[in-house]
């Protein structure tokens, strides 16, 4: 990788498929020659919570592999350098618990992140977050700092006020619903009466000091591996500070549709926070779709199926499902203690299948709905009463939130009813158990479970079904997932996936589970165990640390290709030292008040008028004060916004793609032809009404010499799919066999004359300035900016010194050009002026005036009334052919009005990712700040 020392390697693949194909071989190569490490028979007590199952354990061997990948012993041969990993996430893996002033004692919590990166042995990794304690002093934050490091932990200090906003508030009480599909809290649910914005405010806080001690630790070259709602905000902070950092984000809960997340006060902050990192992980395509359709929908970007673009960024949006170990439950099964709690549990439930649940007391769980289902099965299938048993472990959690109060009320009563109703005195339909199980229990009981029922309502992955497939290879038991669980799209093939709201669908899958042949049992089985032994949570950080990786080369690879930003003070500078400029400026989306993309606070209504941005108007009459300077806003807006927005300035207004001319001081010119066919513009029209009728926020312009149907503000996915099925229409109904060019912007379709382009127009639009002025002087400095549809942007390779020879104006092959639009003429030439042989070059590059004279005939510049709006196309055959001497010889005036050398000239595309122009500039702020510096220059 280019400026990257931890993956050398002799050859360099091409293609990113290539490099992660080569990765993956080079992983699994390095698992073949490390084998894993045995668990030994110490295997008892301490905490090992995995991401959505209940375990609680001791593993000092597995502690010990933990410990010595986080206080990392010195090697003891010389090996390269292994690329260091940055974990960052809320809580660090570790609890501390202060046992004096200057010491403390520090527990290792094995958790399912945890357990990922113990099999990653190919990066450094350290972790950074919340070590749980409020530490208020100096010198015991000194002391749990220097205790933490010899783990490889660093911790962030939190307050107190901090913790309970952002943790418990925001977090807890605000996102986490939400991303369950719970909705957000009414403000008297909330602990106290500080509302979202207070507990929003102290999110960025906590993101914050994150970021702070990641910049204080982040050497160059290393990865950041951002985790999960808490940290939203962190990617944009840790970019603003070091923009070549590597950040990767995942969610570890669903992501909502976006009409969910819409709801979310800080919808757009969160989602381009997260849209700052390189690399966006989930566990399923799902939320994946649903992150890029609410950044699609909320942002106004464009999502590719790569992930989400902004102005020519693509931050990369991809799944991976995580896993589990499972050769450590597989080796698990062989310890003599698990084997004697197997030979229990078989004893004890003898004659009986063993239907097994394990869970959170959660209310995305799904718990109530999983026992109301088995009473139904009971109810519907009596001879299965004493032949069947339920064991639901339900953990408590959150126990002084009173939701999970009243849960946990519902549920005791829900089995307290069915076991009053089935039971007798020696047995009971349902176990429940409120706590939970330490491994080597929990490890005997999946392996002599018949059926296990996970019945999320909804779950970022849920892991017990992994856990439960991975300890059945003797038992071949049967799975049953909710389609809600993010297990499913992993899992889905062999299990059997219900809809938990079902209760009787749920209760017909028991019954089918119970009844499965044996065959089919092994089937299933094989399929599901194959996949959790292959898709381990090793495997899904070596891929996501590896994928993070290349994305950041794609980059750089992308980088290459964007155009730079437009070196405003050069541009400046230039201005000053020339002598003759001309400035092009377009309008909408360049010199406009900004509008709101998404179409909220009016800014459709602000869209169907547009206004120059206020901040304009003092620089604007500065620079056409400027007898140095022309000025000429070229838009395909009509001649109507055009004048209501620049009366008072002295410039030069090109309406309509330039087929209207005019100075501001003076009335409308035309060079449409006299027998320009107009009547194909009824027919579009109607197909624009009809399309406008059917798709709503949608509207359409009626101009002079074109139709434009905009649907920027409606639905984005609706809106594609109505101008697809628009585009259709007009190409096979009424424009079929018409000379017309059908132009297809971001979201708008315009149907206009064939080669009407902006291009096409600047060299008659020159002629005609060279004439008005009586221009000496050659013009030596030209700045042209503009958000210019795709077909406009001929005018930026117009004025493009370095061009060998003239580029043709694309339309379409069947299309005849019986106006001539599509041909550039030569460059105007200044009176009495002779060509340099200097400028030969430009000379071949617009030689096309003789094509254009031959075609135009009349079609030269004619005046229009000031007030003529609708008969410009039939003005008096007098009138033009009194205009077409003086005005046709404007147009043979030569090729030399031109001495323009490449750093004289500046194009600039606003807020376009792909453009011929040379530079970039990001927003119409940018325009505003240029504009006032040229202008500062202007005594």
């Amino acid at each position: 990788m280019p400026g990257n020392n931890y993956c050398p390697s002799p050859t360099t693949p091409r293609t990113r498929l290539e490099r992660l194909l080569r990765d993956r071989e080079l992983r699994k190569s390095s698992r073949v020659s490390t084998p894993s490490e045995e668990i030994g028979d110490t295997l008892s007590e301490a905490d090992f919570f995995s991401q959505d199952s209940i375990l609680s354990c001791q593993l000092s061997d597995e502690q010990q592999d933990f410990e010595g990948l986080l206080e990392g012993s010195p090697p003891q041969d010389v090996r390269p350098r292994k690329q260091r990993l940055l974990v960052v996430a809320n809580r660090l893996p570790v609890s501390a618990t202060r046992m004096a002033d200057d010491a403390w004692h520090l527990e290792i919590s094995v958790g399912g992140l945890v357990s990922a990166l113990l099999g990653v042995k190919e990066f450094d990794a350290r972790w950074i977050g919340w070590a749980g304690v409020h530490v208020p002093d100096e010198s015991g934050q000194k002391a749990l700092t220097e205790a933490l490091a010899k783990k490889r932990c660093i911790p962030v200090f939190l307050d107190e006020d901090t913790v309970h906003q952002y943790y418990n508030g925001y977090c807890n009480n605000v996102l986490w619903p939400l991303f369950h599909y719970l909705g957000l809290p009414q403000e008297d649910r909330l602990s106290t009466t500080r509302s979202f914005q207070s507990q929003f405010d102290a999110y960025k806080r906590a993101n914050h000091m994150f970021a702070d001690v990641v910049n204080e630790h982040y050497e160059e070259g290393d990865v950041v591996w951002c985790h999960d709602y808490h940290l939203m905000f962190l990617p944009k902070c840790l970019k603003e500070h070091n923009s070549k950092m590597k950040v990767g984000w995942f969610l570890h809960t669903p992501f909502p549709s976006s009409e969910i997340h819409r709801m979310l006060p800080s919808r757009s902050d969160l989602l381009r926070s997260v849209l700052a990192a390189d690399l966006v992980g989930f566990h399923t395509y799902d939320y994946a779709r649903h992150f890029v359709s609410a950044c699609t929908r909320i942002l106004g970007l464009e999502g590719t199926p790569e992930g989400v673009e902004d102005q020519g960024r693509l931050t990369r949006v991809a799944a991976f499902p995580i896993g589990i170990d499972s050769d450590r439950f597989i080796r698990a099964l062989e310890l003599p203690k698990v084997k004697e709690s197997m030979k229990d549990l078989k004893e004890r439930f003898a004659g009986r299948k063993l239907m097994l649940g394990v869970d959170r007391l959660d209310m995305i769980k799904g718990i109530p709905q999983k026992i109301l289902a088995f009473e139904a099965f009971l109810e519907e299938n009596p001879q299965w009463r004493e032949k069947v048993v339920l064991l639901q472990i339900a953990v408590p959690t959150r126990t002084d939130v009173p939701e999970y109060q009243k849960l946990t009320s519902q549920v005791h009563e829900i089995v307290g009813r069915i076991n009053g109703k089935f039971g007798t005195l020696t047995s009971v339909p349902i176990h429940h158990l409120d706590r939970s199980l330490d491994f080597t229990a929990l490890c005997a009981l999946y392996a002599v479970t018949d059926v296990a029922l996970v019945t999320s309502l909804r779950d970022g992955m849920n892991l017990v079904s992994y856990e439960f497939v991975a300890c059945q290879a003797a038992k071949k038991g049967v799975l049953i997932l909710s389609e809600f669980a993010g297990a499913a799209q992993s899992l889905g093939a062999g299990a059997l996936l219900v809809n938990p709201w079902n209760i009787s669908d749920v209760a017909t899958s028991i019954r089918y589970a119970l009844n499965m042949s044996e065959d089919e049992r092994e089937k299933r089985f094989h399929h599901n165990f194959m996949h959790v032994t292959t898709h381990t949570s090793q495997e899904w950080a070596a891929t996501f640390v590896s994928e993070l990786n290349d994305t950041v080369v794609e980059a750089q690879l992308r980088t290459r290709q964007v155009l730079p930003v437009l070196p405003i003070d050069t541009a400046v500078s230039r201005y000053t030292c020339s002598h003759n400029r001309l400035l092009i400026l377009g309008f909408n989306g360049s010199l406009t008040e900004p509008v709101d993309s998404s179409g909220r606070r009016g800014g459709q209504i602000r869209e169907l008028e547009p206004r120059l941005n206020p901040e304009l108007k003092e620089p604007l009459k500065k620079l056409c004060g400027d007898e140095k300077t022309t000025v000429i806003v070229l838009s395909g807006s009509d001649r109507s916004v055009l004048d209501n927005n620049f009366e008072e300035f002295n410039m030069w207004l090109a309406a309509e793609n330039g087929m209207f001319l005019r100075l501001t001081s003076g009335d409308w010119m035309t060079t449409m032809p006299e027998n320009l066919n107009m009547d194909w513009v009824d027919s579009v029209k109607h197909v624009f009404e009809y399309f406008t009728e059917r798709t709503p926020r949608s509207h359409f312009e009626l101009r002079e010499t074109s139709l434009v149907w905009n649907y920027k503000y409606a639905d984005v996915e609706f809106g594609r799919l109505q101008a697809r099925d628009l585009l259709q229409h007009l190409w096979t109904g009424p424009i079929s066999n018409a000379a017309l060019d059908v132009v297809h912007g971001g979201r708008s379709v315009e149907v206009r004359a064939v080669g009407v382009t902006k291009g096409a127009a600047i060299d008659r639009i020159l002629g005609e300035i060279v004439h008005n002025k009586n221009m000496k002087a050659p013009i030596d400095y030209v700045l042209c900016i503009g958000h210019f549809l795709n077909k406009d942007e001929d005018i930026y390779s117009f004025f493009e010194p370095e061009l060998p020879a003239m580029t043709h104006i694309s339309s379409r092959a069947t299309s005849p050009d019986p106006y001539g639009y599509a041909s550039r003429g030569s460059k105007p030439k200044l009176p009495g002026s002779r060509t340099p042989k200097s400028q030969a070059h430009l000379m071949k590059q617009r030689s096309l005036s003789t094509l254009e004279r031959s075609n135009f005939g009349t079609s030269s510049w004619r005046q229009l009334g000031r007030d003529d709006r609708a008969s410009s196309a039939s003005a008096s055959a007098e009138g033009a052919a009194s205009s077409s001497s003086s005005s046709s010889s404007r147009g043979h005036e030569g090729s030399s009005v031109l001495d323009l050398k490449g750093e004289n000239y500046f194009s600039c595309a606003v807020s376009k990712k792909r453009t011929n122009a040379r530079y970039l500039l990001r927003s119409s702020s940018d325009v505003v700040e240029l504009l006032k510096e040229l202008a500062d220059t202007v005594p």
